[in-house]
């Protein structure tokens, strides 16, 4: 039977999880608090002997934490409701691989509590927040400046007015007026 003959061996999930927190010298307990489980999950998750989780949310947490697609994982399903690509949430993703920061990287530079709703935001369930000093940790991990950081909150503000019905056009002069102000406010004038 030559090389090209032998059927691919797809290696179990578990394994997979298994020789990434090795590999990384990721902690199980950090990896928990990443992907919102608890320790004991995760002691589960790479246990051979229990079925590897199905559960569309984690897989879909662990595959952003480990840099993989969710469908790596034989157990995942594919949801059946569109995923928004976030513009943002894009833009995040190419500053960290422009500096070659690792998802886990990007993770630990955040407070413990802060790491689950961060990948929550970069595997597209949740959107960038508007909340400007949120924003401002973020950018601040990938060393942006506050002409960037400013421009991605105005940008994200404008979607939130025109997703709730404000028609941003029509209302040009106070949209002006605001963000003068909010630029005012920070220094940015």
């Amino acid at each position: 039977m030559c090389a090209k003959d032998k059927p691919i061996i797809q290696e179990k999930s578990s394994e997979k999880v298994a020789k990434f927190l090795e590999k990384n010298g990721l902690h199980k307990k950090d990896f928990a608090e990443m992907i919102g489980v608890t320790l004991s999950y995760v002691y589960n998750l790479i246990d051979d002997t229990i079925p590897f989780s199905t559960r569309g949310t984690t897989l879909e947490r662990i595959a952003t934490v480990m840099e993989i697609e969710p469908d790596e994982f034989e157990e995942y399903k594919i949801p059946q409701e569109p995923r928004v690509v976030d513009d943002f949430v894009e833009y995040l993703k190419d500053e960290m691989k422009s500096k070659d920061m690792s998802v886990i990287n990007f993770l630990k530079a955040f407070p413990r509590k802060k790491r689950l709703e961060i990948v929550d935001i970069l595997r597209g369930s949740l959107p960038l927040p508007i909340d400007y000093k949120e924003l401002t940790m973020i950018a601040q991990v990938l060393e942006l400046n506050k002409d960037e950081i400013y421009s991605m909150w105005e940008r994200r503000m404008k979607q939130v007015l025109e997703t709730n019905g404000m028609n941003i056009y029509s209302n040009a002069a106070l949209i002006n007026a605001m963000f003068d102000c909010a630029k005012k406010y920070i220094n940015l004038q």
